[in-house]
Formats: structure tokens, C-alpha cells, sequence
């Protein structure tokens, strides 16, 4: 071979590899979302995806780096009834939101995740009206196994992409089987991801976010090991202890601790919001909560409370929910997962 033959070759390999080092770059910053359908006992990936690799970007509501940063929210409606604990999913979201669906009695929490996979989801229960807003104002999909007539009629209209279990496209919802209906029902992030892709959800989100606080301001945190209760019906009631050494809060319902199934570890948060919000008896079997205009809220992170106030524009579903704190400066989360209890204005809430 030729000596100009032989330069030209060479000359060819460096620019191939050169073009594919670039490929491979640019792939790796690239946001990627899992759409593979799964089944059940499907194992793809339980743990939310976090990493401190400078390549990724930050959830936009837990403030932690990962790979699904750019992610859609996904919110899930999930039992909070003893027939159906353990549940499985909740520690993997980047924020969960609780509050009464039946007056002076049930609760339910709506999970919401940006960054975590869970390989299953549930037991997944019905849609109440004053969970699509909070959905909608985190540019949220909606996932939910049916609902109250009151939530079905706002979903007829469109008002938020939405997954149904009561028509199941895609076979996003499964039952499984040895548990009594309804606590048999299921979901994962794949099945979830590969029916909105199908449907032609938009998979990029475009929530705002909320502010987190640096690291320098969460080393300074709480010394002394504390309770927070509030004080919800019977069964329902829920605890949160602060360890001062992890800067974490564990969940207790009902006094006994919350495990996460798909885990079977307790779960612990890094921020609890109770945000009081009025609510009244519907029908006699629903409840109603003024999610939308504003009111008195408190902060418990870093082991410490902060009194301050919330807002959502009364007349924009889809407006961000603000957290202030007394001087109306949006608060500053610790990075990691957000509980909001929404409990009404009178309630019974102890820190000590």
C-alpha cells in the first residue's frame, strides 16, 4: 500500500472514531425514558435512577440528579386502606401528596415521580377532583384506577392526559393475583411509560420546579430527635420522627411504620409540607378540598419548622402551587422527597 494510501486511511479511522466519541457524548446527555411494556413480577429497575454525575440534570421537584430529570411527572393515585398495605412505590417518589377523600375518615396519597422506576406501583385506587389541580400545576399524567363521578366528569373534558384502569389501553393496569379485589391492582413506570408514549402524550416536562437549598445550607441542620404528628382518623393517622444523624424523617401511619414493599424498607423523606386547606362533605361519602387560593402552611426540614403560607391561582388549574415562607419568600426544599399532608385549617398538629 502506498504512502498516500496509508495516510488517507488514517486520516479516515480518526475521523471515525472521532465521530463516533462525539455520538456517544451526546447520546449519554441525552434524556432517556424507559417504554418497554412490563408484566407483572417484571423487575426493571425499582430504585429511583440518582446519581451525582455532572452530566445529568436535577428533578425539578426533589432536586436530586438523575437520568429522568427531563421527564414528564407521572402522578399515581394509590390505596392508603389497611387491606392493602404494605403498598409498594411511595419511597421512590419525588413528592407525594395526602389528604382526606372521604370527611373525617380515608385518606389517600398521590404519588408523583420524575427521577424513580418503580418496577410496581400500588395498590393503585380511584381519582378524586381535588388531586387532578395539584396534577396539573406539576404538568403531572394522571394515573388512577376510575374515580368519584365529581373527578370523572373534569377528566371527560380533557383537562389533563390521563390513564384510566377502567379501560387499561395498553394494558398500563394489571390485577394480581391472592390479593381481594379492589387492593389487586397494579401499575409500573414501563407499563405507564410505553402507554403514554402509544397514546402520543407529550414525555418532556415543563414544570417550573422548586427551589432547593445548597449544600452549605443543609449542613446546619436540627441536633435533636423530634415527632411530628398529625393527628388524621384512626387508622390514617401519620407520624414522621426526625433522625438529627441522617436529616431524615421515617413515616409512621397509624403508629406503625411505613414500609415500601417493593423495598421493604420504611419510608423516610427529606421535607414534610402541612398545608391547611378547608374541606367539606360531599354526597356523604366524598369530601371536597380547596386545594386552589391560598393558606397557612408549615415547613419541617433540616429538623426544623418554618411558618409560612401556600398559593395556586383560583382561577388556573394549571398553575404552579407555591410555598412561601413568612416573609413570602418561596421556601427552599432540602433535596430529596416532599411529603404535602393537606390537612383542614382547625387540625391537630404536635412537633415535639
Amino acid at each position: 500500500m502506498g504512502r498516500k494510501k496509508r495516510r488517507r486511511l488514517f486520516l479516515y479511522t480518526v475521523l471515525i472514531l472521532a465521530l463516533a466519541a462525539g455520538l456517544f457524548l451526546i447520546l449519554r446527555k441525552k434524556t432517556t425514558f424507559n417504554v418497554s411494556p412490563g408484566g407483572e413480577g417484571e423487575n426493571t429497575g425499582g430504585q429511583a435512577q440518582t446519581t451525582n454525575e455532572s452530566n445529568f440534570e436535577k428533578s425539578p421537584i426533589s432536586g436530586l440528579s438523575c437520568e429522568n430529570a427531563r421527564r414528564r411527572p407521572i402522578a399515581v393515585m394509590i390505596s392508603n386502606d389497611s387491606e392493602a398495605r404494605p403498598v409498594s412505590g411511595l419511597s421512590q417518589a419525588d413528592i407525594v401528596f395526602e389528604m382526606q377523600v372521604v370527611q373525617g375518615s380515608i385518606t389517600r396519597p398521590m404519588a408523583v415521580y420524575v427521577c424513580g422506576n418503580p418496577s410496581k406501583i400500588g395498590s393503585v385506587r380511584s381519582s378524586r377532583q381535588d388531586f387532578i389541580p395539584l396534577a396539573q400545576g406539576l404538568d403531572a399524567i394522571y394515573a388512577h384506577w376510575g374515580g368519584s363521578h365529581f373527578a370523572l366528569e373534569i377528566l371527560k373534558k380533557g383537562v389533563i392526559d390521563n390513564l384510566d384502569a377502567l379501560t387499561n389501553l395498553y394494558s398500563t393496569f394489571y390485577r394480581q393475583s391472592g390479593i381481594a379485589a379492589p387492593y389487586n391492582g397494579f401499575t409500573s413506570m414501563s407499563r405507564i411509560m410505553n402507554a403514554a408514549q402509544k397514546l402520543g402524550f407529550r414525555l418532556d416536562g415543563k414544570f417550573a420546579g422548586y427551589p432547593h437549598l445548597s449544600d452549605t445550607e443543609t449542613a446546619n441542620h436540627g441536633q435533636e430527635r423530634k415527632v411530628l404528628s398529625i393527628e388524621y382518623a384512626g387508622e390514617y393517622r401519620v407520624s414522621y420522627q426526625y433522625e438529627p444523624q441522617t436529616d431524615l424523617y421515617l413515616r409512621y401511619r397509624g403508629g406503625l411504620k411505613e414500609i415500601d414493599k417493593s423495598t421493604g424498607k420504611q419510608v423516610e423523606t427529606k421535607n414534610v409540607v402541612v398545608m391547611r386547606a378547608q374541606s367539606s362533605e360531599l354526597e356523604g361519602q366524598y369530601n371536597t378540598v380547596e386545594v386552589t387560593g391560598s393558606g397557612q402552611a408549615e415547613y419541617y426540614l433540616n429538623g426544623q419548622v418554618i411558618r409560612g403560607t401556600w398559593k395556586k391561582d383560583k382561577n388556573d388549574d394549571k398553575s404552579k402551587l407555591f410555598f412561601y415562607d413568612g416573609k413570602d419568600q418561596e421556601i427552599k426544599f432540602v433535596a430529596g422527597q416532599i411529603w404535602v399532608e393537606i390537612i383542614d385549617p382547625g387540625q391537630v398538629v404536635t412537633w415535639k
